[in-house]
């Protein structure tokens, strides 16, 4: 379910209900000065940006790209919104009054909201443009794990067993392959395949699935490809090795462990996958180090009012109500918040900001005085999959080497969310640290040294990990309305994406408001 976002976007696609990878992208070129010298003036147009999350930020980047005179107020004292990398120090209460103190060692970071990067995304090309220095996030390790414990639907030998990625992969794979082979052979793909077609269907399953000739001269899968035990390994001399054991077709199918293949095939979730260089943080601190005016932090907005030629924002700060007022305003709180602030927007548009449901998740890191999974199980990044409400454990992909290492101990949504949210920190910890002692033994417990967890759903100015609209992407729905401006309010945020829950969506979205508003200020509006 953390995934299912890109789930539903993949699903919707085959259909051809959304737009593809390539369509999520704007045709964008940023505001200039030229724009408005070309024309002989100059432009004094005030822009209040409301949100110094990833949207807001590059609204005002990109706007003051045109000398528009912008003003961002945050109701956080940090910038980045959802973008949020947890270090020592960092101290949040959250809405139920738990306040929790990160106590990693200098260097350790969990990035508690985003914390990768597809290829194709705008994020990179903002990380270029901004500086931002960025390396390998390891989305996918065949030396991790996949575990599944017994259920209604998972049986067999593997039940409850961890098991190498790799194992599971290549004899699932020969297995199909074989399978397949024999199909093509016996000719009950006839109707689906040409002569050529099933030449080279053959030599395709061959290759996937490492068949060979058989004794009865059809082709098998015999078990390659398979890793070694830590204690049976080839080495010199005639040290072969000996590889671990084939796995029963059987119990492959019965481990229902195939599912988690297609996490790997999401188009946005494919390898390679990148991060920044110190934490995901790094990306809005970027964001604000290039504007002219540092954001108002410790604002919270409680009251917009959009007259015929200006918008009026009332937020309080520092113990004190004050003003903020431009031309246009930019709003990028999340729905959630702001179908709760006192505005003018008018019965449909509110009624619209309340129509997106909020989707729940959380996560957790774990800080262990020994990179125990590097030297005891040679797992450098990437992600052990299981069944249990942990979800995942993601293995750093950076400090490789380092003598302590924090890894993602809990990264789940839903209902599941909802059960650990209502946890304490410390009954969260003792959870994740049960789980994840069922697949790595006791030095999942022994070796620990601290926690921090955090669900969105709790925490102040978000209440939600994302929001979802469930009617499709169009014109006239909730999501449609939204993309045109309240009066001299226009709104962005990743929720007015095809790419919801993405930083790429939250920058595409800001982009397209910038483009919207700059256009119409050109034209005189």
């Amino acid at each position: 379910m953390a995934g299912g976002a890109a789930a539903v976007l993949t699903s919707m696609e085959v259909l051809g209900l959304a737009p593809s990878a390539a369509a999520t992208k704007l045709d964008f070129r940023a505001p200039r000065r030229s724009d408005f010298s070309l024309q002989g003036r100059a432009n004094h147009t005030k822009v209040v940006v409301l949100g110094a999350g990833v949207a807001g930020l590059c609204t005002a980047y990109e706007l003051e790209k045109a000398g528009y005179d912008v003003e961002v107020i945050e109701a956080r004292e940090r910038p980045g919104g959802r973008n949020w990398t947890v270090r020592r120090g960092t101290t949040e209460t959250d809405l139920d009054g738990v306040t929790q103190r990160c106590r990693f060692d200098e260097g350790q970071y969990l990035n508690i909201g985003p914390a990768r990067i597809a290829q194709h995304h705008t994020t990179l090309d903002y990380c270029r443009e901004l500086g931002v220095p960025i390396e390998v996030f390891s989305s996918a390790n065949t030396q991790a794990w996949y575990y599944n414990e017994a259920s209604d639907t998972v049986g067999g030998a593997l039940a409850g067993q961890r098991v190498r990625q790799q194992d599971l992969k290549v004899d699932a794979f020969g297995y199909v392959s074989e399978l397949l082979a024999k199909a093509v052979n016996q000719g009950a793909l006839d109707t689906e395949l040409t002569a050529d077609d099933k030449e080279a269907m053959i030599e395709l399953l061959r290759s996937l699935g490492g068949l060979f000739p058989s004794e009865t001269g059809g082709l098998e899968y015999f078990g390659t490809r398979h890793t070694y035990p830590a204690d049976d390994e080839p080495g010199a001399g005639f040290q072969y090795g000996t590889p671990v054991d084939q796995i029963a077709m059987s119990d492959v199918l019965a481990s229902r462990l195939g599912g988690y293949f297609e996490l790997e095939l999401y188009w946005d979730q494919a390898m390679q996958m990148y991060q920044p260089v110190g934490g995901m943080d790094r990306i809005p601190y970027a964001f604000e180090a290039a504007l002219r005016h540092r954001p108002k932090y410790g604002a919270a907005v409680t009251e917009i009012a959009s007259g015929p030629r200006d918008v009026t924002v009332t937020y309080r700060r520092r113990g004190r109500t004050r003003t903020a007022t431009g031309d246009f305003c930019v709003c990028t709180i999340p729905p959630l918040i702001l179908k709760d602030i006192p505005n003018d927007f008018g019965a449909q548009v509110n009624a619209d900001l309340a129509a997106p449901e909020p989707v729940s998740i959380g996560k957790m890191g774990l800080q262990y005085g020994r990179r125990w999974w590097e030297e005891d199980e040679q797992i450098y990044g990437g992600s052990t999959y299981t069944n249990m409400e942990i979800g995942t454990i993601w293995y750093p992909s950076h400090g490789f080497f380092d003598p302590k290492g924090v890894l993602l101990g809990f990264y789940w949504s839903g209902d599941v969310a909802e059960r650990w949210a209502a946890l304490s920190p410390a009954e969260r910890e003792a959870r994740a640290v049960e789980q994840g002692s069922r697949i790595h033994g006791p030095v999942y417990r022994d070796e620990l040294e601290s926690s921090f967890s955090n669900f969105w759903q709790k925490t102040r100015y978000s209440e939600a990990g994302w929001v979802q609209f469930f009617d499709p992407p169009e014109p006239g729905t909730p999501y449609g309305r939204l993309l045109e401006p309240a009066g001299n309010v226009y709104f962005a945020g990743d929720h007015l994406s095809v790419v919801t829950a993405w930083q790429h969506g939250a920058l595409e979205s800001a982009r397209l408001a910038v483009s919207r508003l700059h256009e119409r200020v050109l034209a005189g509006g």
